[in-house]
């Protein structure tokens, strides 16, 4: 009977004690990575306020009408906001005319032909990854002023309000200088380049560079 070879038994325990403290590594350096995340994402959203708009439902005439409350109540906190120099600010402005921005939105729901209801706060929402212009916002939970038409069941729409990232030009989707410069302002540098990231914001292992091409 052939007999375990003592030599080959402990190179094979060295290069599975090599392995577990491969992955133990791995998953350290990865805790370590989503903790820092985590604090920017929690960093930036102190600094930041959203405009949320919700649609009753995802029909193309549903959809139109988030667009054109989106443009009614847009315009409106444009002019509400343009001297705020804080967030803070921002945020007593918004409770103020909180209702004006719900007759604002309904106005629109109404001559629309609608009867949908509209509900309108400062709320905590919960959002994915979001790039808006060059910049893609990380996951996580940021405060907003939300509009929600109808059931609100429909896909959103959503820009940076404070600072104004929302209001600068016809076009939304399109992020001016201005703005950017705003947004440069408010973050710090780390996170100004942290939201110039692309993608999903993948964790990169940055000592083992070589299992970033495994993934």
């Amino acid at each position: 009977m052939a007999q375990n070879r003592p030599g080959l038994s402990n190179f094979r325990k060295k290069i599975w004690y090599i392995i577990a403290g491969t992955g133990v590594f791995l998953l350290f350096l990865t805790g370590m990575q989503y903790a820092k995340r985590l604090q920017l994402q929690q960093e930036i959203a102190e600094k930041i306020l959203r405009f949320h708009v919700l649609a009753n439902s995802d029909t193309e005439a549903d959809q139109n009408l988030k667009l054109a409350v989106r443009d009614a109540v847009g315009s409106k906190m444009g002019a509400l906001l343009s001297g705020a120099s804080s967030k803070e600010e921002c945020e007593t402005i918004i409770n103020n005319h909180i209702n004006e921005i719900v007759a604002t939105a309904m106005q629109v729901v109404a001559k629309e032909g609608y009867n949908y209801g509209v509900q309108a706060s400062l709320s905590d929402v919960d959002f994915p990854v979001k790039t808006y212009g060059s910049y893609t916002f990380p996951a996580g939970r940021y405060e907003a002023l939300e509009v929600v038409i109808g059931e609100g069941a429909g896909h959103n729409w959503w820009c940076v309000m404070y600072p104004n990232m929302c209001f600068s030009g016809s076009v939304y989707e399109v992020v001016d200088e201005e703005a950017e410069e705003s947004l440069q302002e408010v973050l710090s540098p780390e996170e100004y380049e942290a939201v110039l990231q692309s993608g999903e914001y993948e964790v990169q292992f940055k000592y083992l560079t070589f299992l970033n091409d495994l993934r």
